[in-house]
């Protein structure tokens, strides 16, 4: 044991001789485990607690510049953790993330920003006319790293904004992040910590890759967005507890790094989300990189005052493989809404995107705007919303709208937010330009009488309605209306509240519902069979 002692402070020892001295704390032999059947030995990684390099915890100090030597001597080491005893934590300037180092922030303990902050300037980005000032600059944070490998925030503890970082566009000395991190591989977020009041953005993560995070609360509900996840791959996201009041989880491509990036391979369960202004889980609205392959499952979504499930292209990105499972929402402006539109604010000259293959399966949702109905809305030629399938989804609208005409409401094409399309005509679905959407063991229903129609569906085609339950407005000129949509509509098995037949108009082709009906149960038992037989998602 002497020996296996011996060795593994070997390990630990050359980094005395750098310019940054270890305290003896940090020098103390890792724990060492024994594993049966001649297992390798495994060690934990040396801890460096900020105190041992002079940070106060008094609250009242600057402790920025014993918290950035605490991190310089972790990453000198090969690697570390960087403690936080109980205590405040007064940060005024910028820390510098470096790769291979945790900081583990123990209960009771809070780093905290400050009022009298000298952080980073944003640095200078050519192409920051293709996304807003928050987007294009990552230094002014409380926390920034760029091209770091293996690092992770941990802990019972808070890094809190303290209502000193800003929501708009900093002055010199300010900052609008707590973390901004670009290009990174291996990043742990979770474990207990706490985001509070975070500016601009509590995290905003970049062209980063293999992201884990585990019983993370991000809490910025006076502030504005929770988590900007952009132009990022292979992440996991699970126990988050996020309320923001802009958008709180949020799946983003701009091209702030100066390239189109792709983004995906994502899964997200078991969490909570409130949004107070905008979107609760939102795609966009910087979408220029494609996204393929998102898992959605056992998530809480109690309140946005935009979308509740959000999903817009507007930069030319194709968005597809995305999947929503067991998902309840109440308070919602507008429950779903799916819109691909044509602002095209990204390099290299994009064209207009795409949404694909998209599921929604055991949603539940209560909405709270009359005018902005659950929508999906594609644009013309080949860029129709295509394959979007619903299976017991179940919402509930305000109502309250007296009849109105049904013709095709205004668009904005170039504004992603659900109010950029006129009020729907249908206080349910509208449907504008969507082809092979589907409807089975769902239903709509209102809180409050209703003049207009419960779904309408305009253009595109074909569109199923199997076992659809809809309820009837005493003044509505007819349940379920099919305008133009030349690839044909069927409605089967299905029923208004109180047992009868939906009431049906339709221009355009009809088909016959058996082959529809048999298409679309094979379509469905695939999609099963690939993805919700596996909610963790790919390994």
């Amino acid at each position: 044991m002497g020996l296996i002692f011996a060795g593994l402070l070997a390990l630990v020892q050359p980094a005395t001789a750098t310019a940054l001295a270890l305290p003896a704390s940090a020098l103390a032999a890792p724990s060492v485990t024994l594993p049966a059947h001649g297992a390798q030995l495994r060690h934990t990684a040396p801890e460096f607690n900020v105190k041992d390099y002079g940070a106060k915890g008094d609250g009242s100090a600057n402790d920025s510049p014993a918290v950035d030597k605490a991190i310089s001597a972790a990453n000198a080491a090969g690697g570390g953790t960087v403690r936080f005893p109980l205590g405040t934590y007064k940060s005024q300037n910028t820390l510098r993330m470096r790769s291979n180092v945790t900081l583990e922030l123990d209960s009771g303990a809070t780093l905290k920003g400050s009022n009298a902050g000298k952080y980073e300037a944003p640095e200078p980005n050519p192409y920051d006319q293709y996304q807003d000032d928050g987007h294009s600059h990552f230094h002014n944070a409380m926390i920034y790293g760029d091209r770091l490998t293996n690092i992770g925030f941990t802990g019972a503890g808070v890094i809190d904004g303290g209502g000193n970082l800003i929501t708009g566009n900093p002055k010199p000395g300010q900052a609008d992040k707590i973390l901004s991190l670009t290009r990174c591989d291996g990043l742990t977020l979770g474990g207990g910590i706490t985001l509070r009041r975070g500016g601009h953005f509590a995290a905003l993560i970049n062209g980063c890759t293999h992201v884990t995070s585990d019983h993370l609360t991000i809490d910025t509900a006076s502030d504005r967005d929770g988590w900007n996840i952009i132009s990022t791959t292979h992440v996991t996201v699970t126990n988050a507890t996020i309320a923001a009041n802009d958008d709180a989880l949020v799946f983003k491509s701009d091209y702030a790094l100066g390239a189109k990036l792709m983004n995906g391979h994502v899964t997200v369960h078991d969490s909570k989300l409130s949004a107070k202004c905008c979107n609760a889980l939102m795609f966009g609205s910087e979408t220029c990189g494609d996204f393929t392959d998102y898992q959605f499952q056992g998530i809480t979504i109690n309140g946005a005052g935009k979308s509740g499930l959000g999903m817009v292209s507007m930069d030319g990105a194709d968005i597809s493989d995305v999947h929503y499972r067991d998902i309840t929402m109440t308070d919602v402006h507008s429950p779903i809404m799916l819109k691909t539109g044509t602002r095209k604010r990204c390099g290299n000259s994009p064209g207009v995107g795409r949404l694909s293959g998209i599921t929604y399966d055991d949603i539940t949702a209560t909405g709270n705007s009359p005018s902005f109905s659950p929508t999906l809305w594609g644009e013309s030629g080949t860029h129709h919303i295509d394959g979007v399938t619903f299976a017991h989804v179940h919402l509930t609208l305000p109502g309250g709208t007296g009849a109105m005409s049904t013709a095709l409401p205004s668009n904005n094409a170039t504004d992603y937010n659900p109010n950029s399309i006129g009020t729907r005509p249908a206080y349910g679905w509208y449907l504008h330009n969507a082809d092979h959407v589907t409807f089975t063991d769902s239903s709509v229903r209102f809180g409050a009488d209703d003049g207009r129609p419960a779904v309408i569906a305009n253009g595109g085609g074909p569109v199923t309605f199997t076992r659809f339950t809809v309820q009837r407005g005493d003044k509505s000129p007819y349940d379920l209306g099919f305008q133009n949509v030349t690839g044909g509509y069927c409605v089967a098995d299905s029923k208004n509240t109180t047992g009868g037949a939906p009431r049906i108009s339709g221009t355009g082709s009809t088909q016959s519902c058996g082959a529809r009906e048999a298409a679309d149960g094979a379509a469905r038992a695939a999609h099963h069979a690939a993805h919700l037989d596996h909610p963790e998602g790919p390994a």
